[in-house]
C-alpha cells in the first residue's frame, strides 16, 4: 500500500513552507513513528514522521518551496514485508563493526575516528532497541559500518551536511562563493526586523548593574540547587524575576498596541531569544509572573534545549509580552536590541566585566554589567521605561528583595 505523507498544517497564518532536510535518503526503508524530514516554515522547524514501515519515496527536494497539504514523499508499506531479514549473531554484529587493518592494496579502508560527537547522531527507537540487545555505542556503529567515500571528504571540507540543501558554487573574478536559499523562518525574521524599524519610534535607554550579590548568591547555593532541581543555576532566571516583578509595578512596559488600541495585559509572558542553528528563537515562559525563580530556572532550560533541537511548537513560540536577549554569552559589552513585535519592549544584558566603581567614596572593583532597554515611546514614555529599568537594577543588586515583589524587606517588617 502506497501512504502519502503531506505537508502538515503550522498555523492558520502559515501556508508556504520549505523542506528543511530529508533524514532518509530515496529508496530508504523506513519504520514507523520514524522522523524522515525537517519542515522548516517562517515560525518554527517540524517533523515528518513514517505513519508505517516501508520504502521511501522522496517527492519534494531539500531547500524546495511547498504548499501546506502538498504530498512530500510516499512510504510503500508493501515494501517493508517482503524486506528481507537477516538473522544476525552477536558474534557476527561484533565482527561487523570491527574496525579492518589498514591496508593500501584495500580499495575501502575502516578507522576509528576519534572524537566523533555521537550525540549529534539520530538513532531511530527500533536501531535504538537493537543496538541495546547486541551491546552496540553509536560510535561503534559509525566505526565499523560507515563507508566513507570522496563525497563525503568534500562535503565536509565544504562544511555542507549530505542532508542539507545543496549550495550553488560560483566563481566570479577567480574566487569562489557560495548560495543557498534562504530558509522561510529567516525571511520572515527579516521582515519582521525591518518592520520593527519603520513602524515603531524605538528608543533604548541604558543603564549599569553590579552583579556581585547574584554571583555570590549563585557560588553559595549552586551545589544544593543543582543537587535539588538537576539544573545549574544560571543568570537568566534572575532578570527573568526582576523583570516579572518590575512588569507588575510599570504594567506600560508590558503593554502594547493593536490598530489604535493600547492592550495592557495583567499577565506576564516573557519570551526568552535563543541563538540556534537555523537562527534566532524567542520561546515564551506563560504566566512567568506566578513562577518561583527555581521554576524559570527550569522552564528556561527546557525551552532553550527544544530551541536548539528544533522541538518547539508553534504554540510555545506564540504570544509574550516581554523579550529578554541576552548577547554577554558572545561577549557583547553594549547594544541597542530590537523589539520583538507586537510587544513594546525589550531587555538586553550583556557581558560581566570587572570596572572600577565609587562605592561610599571609595574606587572598588565590582562584577559589572551594561543593561539596555529599547521600547516603543509612541506608548511608554521616558519615566515608565526608566523607572523600569532602575527597579530590576535595584532587584539584581538585591536579589532578597525578589521575595517581597519588589519591595524593601525592612520596610515591609516596619509596615512602612
Amino acid at each position: 500500500m502506497i501512504i502519502e505523507i503531506k505537508i502538515p498544517g503550522a498555523g492558520e497564518s502559515v501556508t508556504e513552507v520549505a523542506i528543511g532536510s530529508w533524514l532518509a535518503k530515496d529508496g530508504d526503508y523506513v519504520d514507523k513513528d520514524e522522523e524522515i524530514a525537517e519542515v522548516e516554515t517562517d515560525k518554527a522547524t517540524l517533523t515528518l514522521i513514517a505513519p508505517e514501515s516501508g520504502k521511501l519515496k522522496i517527492l519534494v527536494n531539500a531547500g524546495q518551496k511547498v504548499q501546506v497539504g502538498d504530498i512530500a514523499c510516499t512510504v510503500d508499506s508493501d515494501a517493508a514485508i517482503k524486506r528481507p531479514m537477516k538473522k544476525t549473531t552477536p558474534d557476527k554484529v561484533a565482527s561487523l563493526v570491527s574496525p579492518l587493518p589498514v591496508s593500501g592494496a584495500s580499495p575501502e579502508t575502516k578507522t576509528r575516528l576519534p572524537g566523533t560527537d555521537s550525540s549529534a547522531v539520530k538513532v531511530t527507537p527500533l536501531a535504538q532497541r537493537i543496538m541495546n540487545q547486541h551491546n552496540l555505542t553509536v560510535e561503534a556503529i559509525i566505526t565499523g559500518l560507515r563507508k566513507i567515500t570522496r563525497h563525503e571528504v568534500e562535503l565536509v571540507i565544504k562544511n555542507q551536511s549530505p542532508m542539507q540543501p545543496a549550495m550553488k558554487a560560483e566563481t566570479i573574478a577567480g574566487r569562489e562563493i557560495e548560495r543557498s536559499p534562504m530558509s522561510p523562518f529567516r525571511r520572515k525574521l527579516g521582515k519582521r526586523l525591518v518592520a520593527v524599524k519603520n513602524e515603531t519610534a524605538m528608543l533604548t535607554t541604558f543603564n549599569e548593574m553590579d552583579m556581585g550579590a547574584v554571583m555570590e548568591l549563585r557560588r553559595k547555593y549552586q551545589a544544593l540547587f543543582q543537587e535539588k532541581h538537576g539544573q545549574k543555576l544560571g543568570l537568566m532566571s534572575f532578570f527573568a524575576k526582576a523583570c516579572t516583578e518590575a512588569l507588575m509595578l510599570f504594567p506600560k512596559v508590558n503593554s502594547f498596541i493593536e490598530g489604535e488600541d493600547i492592550v495592557l495585559p495583567h499577565f506576564v509572558d516573557i519570551a526568552i531569544a535563543v541563538q540556534t542553528d537555523k537562527g534566532l528563537m524567542v520561546p515564551v515562559i506563560r504566566n512567568a509572573h506566578t513562577m518561583s525563580l527555581a521554576k524559570l530556572e527550569l522552564t528556561i532550560a527546557e525551552l532553550a534545549n527544544k530551541a536548539r533541537t528544533t522541538k518547539l511548537t508553534i504554540e510555545e513560540m506564540t504570544g509574550g509580552t516581554f523579550t529578554i536577549t541576552n548577547g554577554g554569552v558572545f561577549g557583547s559589552m553594549l547594544s541597542t536590541p530590537i523589539l520583538n513585535p507586537p510587544q513594546s519592549a525589550i531587555l538586553g544584558m550583556h557581558n560581566i566585566v570587572e570596572r572600577p566603581v565609587v562605592i561610599n567614596g571609595s574606587i572598588e572593583i565590582r562584577p559589572i554589567m551594561y543593561v539596555a532597554l529599547s521600547y516603543d515611546h509612541r506608548l511608554i514614555d521616558g519615566r515608565d521605561s526608566v523607572s523600569f529599568l532602575v527597579k530590576v537594577k535595584e532587584l539584581i543588586e538585591s536579589p532578597r528583595k525578589m521575595v517581597m515583589e519588589g519591595a524593601d524587606p525592612e520596610k515591609v517588617l516596619l509596615d512602612l
